[in-house]
């Protein structure tokens, strides 16, 4: 566990990893203390919105004006903001990173949904595609509660792959990528204990299964993208479907660095 005053980067033979296989979990940890604030503000997020599932609490970092019609807390800004977070995404990314996104993947015991196989860029407003996901462990994580899944060098040829709409209430998301399209044979499960992270590419594929245990499986994913790509405010998630994106109002923060790509509109309310 590094002192939270450390520099922290991926070494090399972690950022080789992450390259050819298109996730990683480093040995980077956050500190006890910090995964009980944490632990402590999901739960206060979670009676916050007591209308909504606990899989889909989106932009959690965003106290006021939320877009997506979540009340989140403060400490998930201040998590995605951690210079020592930055660091790890500059390993992966570069200098120069833009903070665009923050939902908590919280699965409750015994009827936590599952999330069907797809790849994230299925979904984002991002152009070129290009994004690193930082999921943190806020519960101990495994196959016995749906822990995620993932296809090994998966996101090698950089390209989305088919999907079809699935508007099972079972699963979290509606996107599922077409069985042809992925070996679900070669997965790998993303084992977790609280305070540890993975670090996952925007094409890689990837799900998870239902919670069928006994004990609830929370983690919040950090999305990144390099300033080099656009967040591209014209494509919006559809207004019909409540598992889509308000991404036309959503704030974004400048991270690290400057603006690479120079048409990123930060002006957007932050709702804090």
């Amino acid at each position: 566990m590094a002192n939270a005053t450390t520099r922290v980067q991926l070494t090399p033979a972690e950022l080789l990893r992450y390259r050819e296989q298109g996730y990683l979990v480093p040995a980077f940890r956050l500190a006890a203390d910090r995964v009980a604030a944490l632990q402590a503000a999901l739960v206060q997020v979670i009676e916050a919105n007591p209308g909504v599932r606990q899989e889909s609490l989106r932009c959690a970092h965003i106290v006021e004006n939320n877009p997506d019609g979540i009340r989140g807390h403060p400490a998930f800004l201040d998590l995605a903001l951690d210079r020592q977070i930055l660091d790890l995404v500059e390993s992966a990314i570069g200098p120069d990173i833009i903070f665009w996104g923050c939902q908590i993947f919280c699965k409750p015991g015994e009827i936590g949904l599952a999330v069907p196989w797809h790849q994230d860029g299925q979904y984002w407003p991002i152009r070129p595609l290009a994004t690193c996901t930082v999921w943190i462990a806020l519960d101990r994580v495994g196959p016995d509660n749906g822990c995620m899944r993932v296809i090994p060098g998966s996101h090698t040829c950089q390209t989305v792959f088919r999907h079809h709409e699935n508007r099972d209430a079972n699963l979290a998301l509606i996107q599922e990528l077409d069985e042809d399209q992925f070996d679900a044979d070669t997965a790998v499960d993303i084992v977790l204990e609280p305070g540890e992270l993975s670090l996952h590419d925007i094409y890689m594929v990837h799900g998870s299964a239902p919670n069928t245990s006994g004990r609830r499986r929370a983690g919040v994913a950090l999305r990144y993208m390099p300033s080099t790509s656009l967040f591209d405010r014209g494509l919006k998630g559809r207004p019909d479907d409540t598992r889509s994106a308000n991404f036309g109002d959503r704030p974004i923060w400048l991270a690290r660095g400057v603006d690479r790509h120079g048409g990123n509109v930060f002006s957007v309310e932050h709702g804090q």
